[in-house]
């Protein structure tokens, strides 16, 4: 089973096989994260060098008062200011490792965004349609996000706590051995601690990032299609819906947060353990003239600087489970399946010249579901093939198979007698222009929409293909003509305007193969009667596929292919199957002779 669909809960995460998959995306960055760990180096002697100072200004003071002689002052003020500079040296070493951990993190995410992109380009068409398209978003966006705040905070303060238990042990050890094995015995402690509520949390961090992407793909799903929402007053089900998915996300995200919260406290309880311990055992010591006032007072510090790392580490427990389970979510896109690549050395037809055949051609979407089986059929360059038949029959799927959305699992397609398994995906479809019923804009002008299938194309070319389908006439009432600027997915735009667009986005592709999926399913009687005149100069010279419901529009279709089941059932001119009486005339009574007419079988 696909990782990319595991439901929430069904498993655990690989919290350390995903991190060190994480921390492997550091290896370009090497320079600039030994930098890091230099500066943190750097920032953590002077930060553990500090209190051995304080401990030394106290003796000098303790001194003077106690040997009658008065207190040095100009001594105690030098090593105030030796331990002023080392502490501002601290700081400043600091927020240059805080901007080089920036600069890392933001390359790293860089990079990972650059990745999923790439990754999804080279994903098979089955991928995006057995996902929703808000989970993926939310894997390349709310994930991605989550991942580069992660590494933000915690890449700094994760390097400086390590050194610093490191720099304080090493000068705990050189004031009081006995006072530092005391502060040892607690690290158990806090290592028991961690593991256990961390194993607690992070299956619920999994929870947490799963239903989040859940909730995007509904929001996203009823955002596209609140229209459709409200016409069929399903609002009540959509919130009753969104409602189910926020629950499970509230519910989930609690548990994650409050149980990766008690990391703190409770480690915040073994550090006081210790420093009560080092308080205790440290007065003892002091009474016994085995150490100073000043040291004391040192390794009392250094005793709550030891205790400190170890919570702030514990603190980030839940930002560090969240963003690995994130990280995992990535991975999962980026190791998916990809789509067979092209060929070493991929064919070309030497003259392109639009014939098409289909080879005894066998499909199927599920292993044990045949849809296609034993398909042959041969289109000679400049027909115009229409297909019709009802919903499931197979005729988007001839589309898929010949574009190479999806691969045929038995037979061959040829486009002029080379196989299109052997072409690479980029020139097969360079050679196809496509019109299908569910139309694509992007946020741009409208000439840079038009030009879109065609590089290069000029002003002139763009205005000619919007006069040829009969789009120049609505274009022009609009405020900034051609440079109107669309919103997303043309918004603003009646489906019948948007639909013209792409059709004349087509006309200027000029490919030798023409797909139109109901082209003119959106526009009204008289806007379908001008878009045929323009597709019939359009056809011309090119082989083109016509899949319509409509049975109107392909009356002048040199060859019309009726299917059912993935079957050619029958095949012929409009007038020859109309003769015929089977199930091509049975659709077009049903749909003209007899509206009440209903289809047998």
């Amino acid at each position: 089973m696909s990782t990319d669909r595991i439901p929430p809960g069904r498993r655990s995460m690989d919290f350390l096989g995903s991190g060190r998959r994480l921390l492997g995306m550091l290896r370009p960055e090497r320079g600039p994260v030994l930098g890091v760990l230099l500066l943190g180096l750097g920032g953590v002697a002077m930060s553990v060098l500090g209190p051995k100072l304080l401990g030394h200004a106290t003796d000098l003071v303790l001194a003077g008062v106690s040997g009658g002689r008065g207190t040095d002052f100009g001594a105690v003020g030098r090593v105030l200011l030796g331990a002023l500079g080392l502490f501002a040296a601290a700081a400043l070493f600091g927020l240059l490792q805080g901007r080089l951990t920036t600069v890392i993190v933001q390359r790293v995410t860089y990079r990972l965004r650059a990745e999923s992109e790439t990754k999804l380009a080279r994903l098979p068409l089955s991928h995006f349609d057995g996902q929703p398209r808000g989970e993926i978003l939310s894997r390349t966006t709310n994930d991605i996000d989550n991942i580069s705040q992660t590494m933000q905070q915690a890449l700094s303060q994760i390097v400086t706590s390590l050194l610093t238990v490191v720099g304080v042990l090493a000068m705990m050890f050189w004031i009081s051995p006995l006072l530092a094995l005391v502060a040892l015995a607690t690290v158990p402690a806090s290592a028991v601690v961690a593991t256990v509520i961390g194993k607690r949390a992070q299956p619920q961090f999994v929870r947490q990032w799963a239903t989040t992407g859940q909730l995007n793909a509904h929001i996203e799903e009823m955002y596209t299609g609140h229209a459709l929402v409200k016409v069929f007053g399903r609002q009540e089900e959509a919130v009753r819906t969104f409602d189910e998915h926020n629950e499970a996300l509230y519910a989930s995200s609690f548990r994650a947060q409050f149980v990766s919260g008690l990391m703190q406290p409770a480690m915040m309880f073994v550090g006081n353990l210790t420093y009560v311990l080092v308080a205790v055992i440290g007065g003892l010591r002091v009474t016994s003239g085995a150490m100073t006032i000043g040291d004391i007072q040192a390794f009392v510090q250094y005793a709550r600087q030891f205790a400190q790392p170890i919570t702030q580490v514990a603190a980030m427990a839940n930002l560090l489970q969240s963003g690995i389970a994130s990280a995992e979510r990535v991975f999962a896109l980026l190791d998916a399946e990809e789509q067979t690549p092209d060929a070493a050395e991929p064919l070309r037809p030497e003259h392109v010249r639009g014939q098409v055949a289909f080879e005894h051609v066998a499909f199927r979407y599920e292993p044990r579901t045949p849809l296609i089986d034993d398909l042959s059929l041969t289109v000679e360059p400049g027909q115009t093939v229409a297909v019709v038949g009802p919903t499931g029959a197979g005729k988007s799927t001839l589309v898929n198979l010949l574009m190479r959305f999806y691969e045929v699992t038995g037979g061959r397609i040829t486009l002029d007698g080379v196989d299109i398994a052997r072409m690479s995906r980029e020139e097969l479809r360079g050679r196809v222009g496509m019109v299908l019923q569910d139309t694509w804009l992007f946020g741009g002008t409208i000439a840079e929409n038009i030009a879109y299938g065609a590089a290069g194309a000029d002003r002139e070319a763009v205005v000619a293909a919007a006069k040829a389908t009969h789009a120049d006439r609505f274009i022009r009432t609009l405020p900034d003509g051609y440079d109107t600027v669309l919103a997303e997915d043309g918004e603003g735009l009646s489906a019948g305007e948007k639909q013209l667009l792409t059709i004349a986005r087509a006309w200027l592709a000029e490919s030798v193969i023409l797909i139109l999926d109901e082209a003119t399913s959106s526009v009204d009687t008289r806007t379908e009667l001008l878009i045929q005149r323009a597709m019939a100069r359009l056809r011309a010279g090119r082989t083109s596929f016509v899949i319509a419901h409509r049975l109107s529009t392909i009356r002048d279709a040199d060859v019309i292919l009726v299917m059912e089941s993935g079957r050619i059932v029958e095949q012929g001119s409009h007038r020859t199957l109309l003769a015929a009486g089977g199930a091509y005339a049975e659709l077009y009574e049903a749909q003209f002779a007899r509206p009440g007419a209903e289809l047998s079988g």
